[in-house]
């Protein structure tokens, strides 16, 4: 029988982040920008934020996974400063959620952005990657 969420459009929640040295983009291959939070951190807050707003509704065996994301990174975040992101489900079709996002510094908006994620059962999951996994282990490179 296949599992379908009760999820509703307007949910959402907002999640807070203090932007520390890992979140710079020096950590990300960016060596001229120590001290600005670089996008693939506030990507991480996004999926962090979509998982904490789906995933607790699921019953056990099941959770979301990433399917397909967009960022608008518009404005600069300093090391120290706090990052509030909301993400809000704008659509719902039984198994896919996309979900929108805003993000803000202690000055205003810093970005936007879409995330997609998809409805699962964990173990069918992982029996399909374990059986992927076979096919490169019987590859010789």
């Amino acid at each position: 029988m296949l599992f379908v969420p009760d999820f509703k459009i307007g949910d959402k929640i907002t999640i807070q982040k203090l932007v520390r040295e890992e979140d710079t983009a020096l950590n990300y291959g960016s060596g001229q920008l120590e001290n600005l939070l670089a996008t693939p951190s506030l990507l991480a807050l996004m999926i962090e934020a979509s998982v904490k707003l789906l995933d607790p509704s699921l019953p056990e065996g099941y959770i979301t996974i990433g399917k397909d994301s967009f960022v608008s990174h518009q404005k600069p975040t300093v090391l120290g400063e706090t990052v509030s992101l909301s993400v809000e489900i704008s659509k719902f079709d039984k198994k896919e959620v996309e979900i929108k996002m805003e993000a803000y510094d202690e000055v205003g908006l810093i970005g936007t952005g879409i995330h997609k994620r998809v409805v699962v059962n964990k173990e069918a999951l992982l029996t399909r990657a374990n059986e992927r996994e076979v096919n490169i282990v019987s590859k010789n490179y």
